[in-house]
């Protein structure tokens, strides 16, 4: 049974930083590539950080760049997302996706909320 537990939302002042993390179990982590997507209230889902599990090439948002840096230990079969510089348009619901590398399926995250004050 493939699980994704995300932990490390919450809520923060404008200008902090705050780091999700993403275990997964019952897949073989490293034949994943890892995602993070948020989803603010009444806007789409939308992606917000990318890590190829081959080469390691990563993808992010404009509107995060310089700011949000996504990783992954696969040791731990963890991806982070570690967010600085944060602003109140950062405020969504974060979830973790991992695709498996033939793209054939991935899997989602329960959501965290991440709020932040002005």
């Amino acid at each position: 049974q493939v699980q994704l537990v995300e932990s490390g939302g919450g809520l923060v002042q404008a200008g902090g930083s705050l780091r999700l993390s993403c275990t997964a179990s019952g897949i073989i982590f490293s034949t994943y590539h890892m995602g993070w997507y948020r989803q603010a209230p009444g806007k789409q889902r939308e992606l917000v950080a990318f890590r190829r599990t081959r080469g390691g090439s990563t993808y992010y948002a404009d509107s995060v760049k310089g700011r949000f840096t996504i990783s992954r230990d696969n040791a731990k079969n963890t991806v982070y997302l570690q967010m600085n510089s944060l602003k109140p348009e950062d405020t969504a619901v974060y979830y973790c996706n991992m695709q498996h590398e033939t793209l054939a399926y991935d899997y989602w995250g329960q959501g965290t909320q991440v709020t932040v004050s002005s």
